[in-house]
């Protein structure tokens, strides 16, 4: 497949408040290609061959960081995880001088997770370098919200007018903010649904559906989005407690009863059992959350091959070299 006119121009993915409708669209549809190559016999193209790939994870993450690397390893790209705990951030190195230092070791994209909220748009505007954001703060996961859409492409045809409710922590959840950007942007009906005190002020702005009863988000849902509860920051024990959480909220076998016979169960991961949803709802029919983790490894390869296609592009272009119209996205 040759993609003869790139309509992808950005040089770093940051987030999908930003993008169009055509680059989400434009995600999704190289993501398709990716997935055909991690289904066949050989799960590997040279499409990223000689390039260099930074995993910079301030955060702890096992489906992310892992995803990444195996979606970089498939395009043949040469693949460093740095771990933050071991790094010179311990001794005080700012974030923009851990960027310069690995941009002048000559790598070409940094995968980077951070928990300040802009972090990686900060080091987007100092570096050259691509980068990619693996979920800043609370403010966006792109990716994570790029392959709960193609997975609902993938079993539902179109996303369009499918109506998906997101349940759980909103208002701590980067993943929600990223899901609600792209799904409007692409014409999705969204609700969230949460206790009062987990749900954004203004959040309608978005335009979203607001509820906090469970039963009125499952009810015409084509897709229930649940979201990790994030107990770790409630630091004014605030939340509501696990059990009662679960008892008002969780997605259960009994809930679904009440829902369209079809709808699809969701999960960011990981996963808390009886507390988020039950294990019979986790492990049954309804659930994607595994389709959704190897859906993870296209769309990142698509993340990857699309910002290095633009850098590579951007600096030619920068340096007075003609660059290249045409770029072989898989052989």
């Amino acid at each position: 497949m040759v993609n003869k006119n790139p309509a992808w121009t950005r040089k770093d993915l940051l987030g999908l408040q930003e993008l169009t409708r055509d680059e989400i669209e434009l995600l999704l549809k190289t993501a398709e290609s990716f997935k055909e190559v991690i289904s066949r016999e050989v799960k590997k193209v040279p499409t990223l061959r000689g390039k260099t790939v930074v995993n910079l994870f301030y955060e702890p993450s096992t489906r992310t960081r892992v995803s990444f690397e195996v979606a970089a390893k498939r395009l043949s790209a040469d693949v460093i995880n740095i771990a933050i705990e071991s790094s010179s951030v311990r001794k005080g190195e700012t974030l923009i001088d851990t960027g310069k230092n690995i941009e002048a070791l000559k790598v070409d994209i940094i995968v980077m997770r951070h928990n300040c909220s802009g972090a990686a748009v900060m080091l987007a505007k100092n570096l050259h370098a691509s980068i990619i954001n693996a979920g800043d703060g609370w403010h966006e996961h792109p990716t994570q919200a790029l392959l709960d859409m193609f997975t609902l492409k993938e079993k539902l045809g179109v996303i369009e007018g499918l109506k998906v409710s997101i349940v759980g922590d909103i208002a701590h959840s980067r993943v929600a903010r990223s899901n609600i950007w792209g799904l409007t942007k692409l014409g999705a009906h969204v609700t969230v649904c949460a206790p009062p005190m987990l749900i954004p002020t203004g959040i309608e702005k978005t335009g979203v559906s607001v509820t906090s009863s469970i039963d009125e988000a499952l009810k015409d849902a084509d897709a229930v989005n649940v979201l990790r509860m994030q107990f770790e920051r409630d630091t004014e024990n605030a939340f509501p407690k696990q059990l009662e959480y679960f008892k008002n909220f969780g997605i259960t076998a009994e809930r679904l009863k009440k829902a369209k016979k079809n709808i699809l169960v969701m999960h960011p991961g990981p996963i808390n059992r009886g507390v988020e949803v039950s294990s019979d709802v986790a492990d049954g029919p309804n659930s994607v959350i595994l389709e959704q983790v190897t859906n993870g490894i296209a769309v990142r390869m698509a993340a990857l091959f699309l910002v290095s296609q633009a850098n590579e592009h951007i600096l030619k272009k920068n340096t007075g070299v003609k660059a290249k119209n045409e770029k072989v996205l898989v052989k």
